[in-house]
């Protein structure tokens, strides 16, 4: 298996961490007789030499010597091997890494190269291998006909039932990598989604088709898989989770835990979901299915595939937010902590649920708040859900978890989304930031919240905490200007309370890295553009790095800002997209010139979505003279897929909160206009 290894220069070579003289100590720990040796030497190679999906020279020199260890019928976990090869040996490898040129495709070659290995790895008496090979077999293998003929013969022939969902997953593969020679694949796929084949297979079938041949779908498709979901449920052994296996804390073994305890269940509905594409009216139907199963396990995978669909797509979905809520009554903690998950990052769209919640919050108190060993407590995502869902039974609460000895850093987050309901809670937020010692460690994790949720209450009683907090922050401490600006915009939201304390400290603070938000401030509270107009002309100069804050508060003076504005037409052609979006913004509402502004921020609109809540508030602002560029919210309220929704499946925890506010804010322009 490692001949020639020692004649490999490894130390020439490198991987993610530097040189690769240690990659020969990684391939012999495949090989040893120890499980948690091999688990620990597999996750050092996805560490090192496939870090975050990137490949390296030493990947290429591994290639020979991982090829040969699956090979030998000597060694044991060889399928996790066979996975690392198809990861590495994917097409997509290498795409945005740093590493020589063309470096994947030799990598894919030299895979290729060894694509004979996979083929015998099919009947290999270890179900693991057999149900690892058949991907590598389609992806590796370039002669189709004898692919497909391969994978007909291996589901004729095999028994076991995982092997067969990955040969069946390998047939959709098939059919997507090779069109031309699909038929063959397709009238397989067909045969395997009817009786009387098992239930599992039947639905893994109809995912491939949903994805590859949705003409081929029966007509009555979501009766059919929820169906066949509860015969599943009722055939379904008991499995354990991989969370009870007695190993070592790798990589590997940390994402096996995080699977569900029926992870070919969840497979098999994800598959299903994501084949149906945009089809959310039986995405829908088959989710509301799911969550009414009888079976706690087939609702908490369908509780996580919610998660995706809320995220990824606008519709109606109270019903099935509701469905999630109900679950929170569940016994099983699992089903229960995964709905909580989800309710957490729906912020407004969690309404439905909101009874469900109040009841969960009233009913365990010792949820309210997650104690961690290391660090502040964060709040519960029971009661975090409640208050980002908007819902006043929320404030009580909340009011409690102030008045504890130590509050979590993070309730001063959750307190603007209740909106005026919240008012009850500022004479305690008043009091915790008075609390705060400026010049002690945590200052930042502690007064930010608490200026955010002050900010967002509007409470203007709060001056004086503001202000001895910024007298007393010491100078050269990193976190310190986050600080100050926090302190300062919750200043300027104030107005006018106590402008005779505030303008003076305001005022000190324009000759600071703070400069742009202090100017803003005061004029909010002053409203003397002469007072601010120099200071930020001289942040727009080149070179200083809050050119972008600048320019928004240049906007918000409008025409008073004219004296601005060559700096910001020179802005509009910087490099930076937020920069040009900012400046084009503050050119359009300070002088009218559409002409020069509407092209840079149309294409920005396109190239980088996240930046078109920035356009479609300086849209509002600008009113009916923000015309040529309505079209663009048009097309935004017909869109069904979210603006930031990612195409790998990533999503950030406000990605539906930024969404819902996009929405609401194009239908308030256009309702204006």
């Amino acid at each position: 298996m490692f001949t020639g290894i020692d004649e490999v220069d490894w130390a020439s070579l490198r991987h993610a961490y530097g040189s690769a003289e240690d990659v020969p100590g990684l391939l012999r720990g495949l090989a040893s007789g120890d499980p948690a040796e091999r688990e620990t030497a597999l996750d050092g190679m996805y560490g090192a030499l496939h870090h975050q999906g990137d490949v390296y020279d030493s990947t290429l020199a591994c290639v020979p010597f991982l090829l040969a260890l699956v090979a030998s019928g000597e060694i044991a976990d060889r399928s996790g091997i066979v996975e690392l090869l198809v990861s590495i040996g994917a097409e997509d490898t290498g795409r945005e890494s740093g590493v020589e040129s063309g470096l994947g495709a030799r990598v894919r070659v030299g895979v290729r190269a060894g694509a004979e290995v996979f083929v015998r790895l099919t009947g290999d008496a270890d179900p693991s291998v057999r149900r690892a090979a058949p991907e590598a077999l389609v992806r590796f293998l370039d002669e189709p006909a004898r692919v497909l003929g391969l994978l007909r013969e291996r589901c004729v022939l095999e028994r076991d039932d995982r092997v067969l969902h990955a040969l069946t997953e390998s047939l959709g593969l098939f059919v997507r990598r090779h069109p031309r020679h699909a038929a063959g694949a397709l009238e397989l796929l067909t045969a395997q989604s009817a009786a009387p084949y098992d239930p599992g297979l039947r639905l893994a079938a109809l995912g491939q088709l949903a994805d590859c041949a949705p003409d081929r779908l029966p007509p009555d498709l979501v009766t059919v898989a929820v169906g066949l979901l509860g015969e599943r449920s009722a055939r379904r052994a008991g499995r354990r989770s991989g969370a009870d296996c007695p190993h070592s804390d790798t990589l590997v073994t940390r994402l096996g835990r995080l699977r569900p305890s029926d992870e070919q269940g969840s497979q098999l509905l994800r598959t299903l979901h994501r084949g149906l594409g945009d089809r959310l009216d039986e995405r829908t139907a088959l989710l509301k299915g799911q969550l009414t199963s009888p079976d706690a396990v087939d609702r908490c995978n369908a509780v996580w595939m919610s998660a995706g669909l809320f995220r990824e797509w606008r519709a109606d979905w109270a019903e099935p937010v509701a469905l999630v809520g109900a679950q929170l009554g569940a016994k099983e903690d699992r089903l229960r902590d995964a709905a909580v998950s989800v309710l957490e990052d729906l912020f407004g769209l969690a309404a439905p649920a909101a009874d469900d919640l109040a009841a969960l919050v009233a009913s365990r108190p010792d949820l309210w708040v997650r104690r961690r060993e290391r660090g502040a407590p964060t709040l519960g995502g029971p009661l975090k859900a409640l208050a980002r869902s908007g819902d006043c039974r929320a404030t009580p609460v909340l009011a409690e978890v102030l008045a504890a000895p130590v509050v979590p850093d993070d309730l001063g987050q959750v307190i603007g989304h209740l909106g005026t309901g919240a008012a009850p809670l500022a004479p305690a937020l008043r009091r915790r930031l008075g609390e705060v010692v400026p010049d002690a460690p945590g200052t930042f994790e502690r007064a930010v919240p608490l200026l955010s949720a002050l900010t967002a209450l509007g409470d203007a009683e709060a001056v004086p905490e503001v202000l001895r907090l910024l007298r007393g922050l010491p100078m050269g401490v990193l976190s310190r200007d986050a600080v100050v600006e926090s302190a300062v915009r919750a200043l300027g939201a104030f107005g006018d309370a106590a402008a005779s304390e505030v303008i003076p400290v305001l005022r000190d603070l324009l000759g600071t890295e703070c400069a742009a938000v202090a100017a803003e401030a005061l004029w909010s509270v002053e409203g003397n553009a002469s007072a601010v107009l120099p200071v930020l002309i001289g942040e727009l100069a080149d070179g200083r790095p809050r050119r972008r804050a600048a320019a928004g508060a240049l906007a918000r003076l409008g025409p008073e800002a004219g004296p601005a504005l060559p700096g910001l037409r020179r802005l509009v052609r910087t490099e930076d997209l937020r920069e040009r979006v900012s400046a084009a913004c503050a050119v359009w509402r300070i002088s009218g010139e559409g002409e020069l502004a509407a092209p840079v921020l149309r294409t920005a609109w396109t190239e980088n979505p996240s930046t078109r809540r920035t356009i479609t508030a300086c849209l509002a602002a600008l009113g009916p003279a923000g015309a040529p560029l309505h079209d663009l919210l048009h097309t935004e309220l017909a869109a069904r897929r979210r603006h930031l929704a990612s195409p790998s499946g990533g999503y950030g925890s406000r990605d539906v909160l930024d969404d819902e506010r996009l929405v609401r804010a194009c239908g308030e322009v256009l309702g204006g206009g």
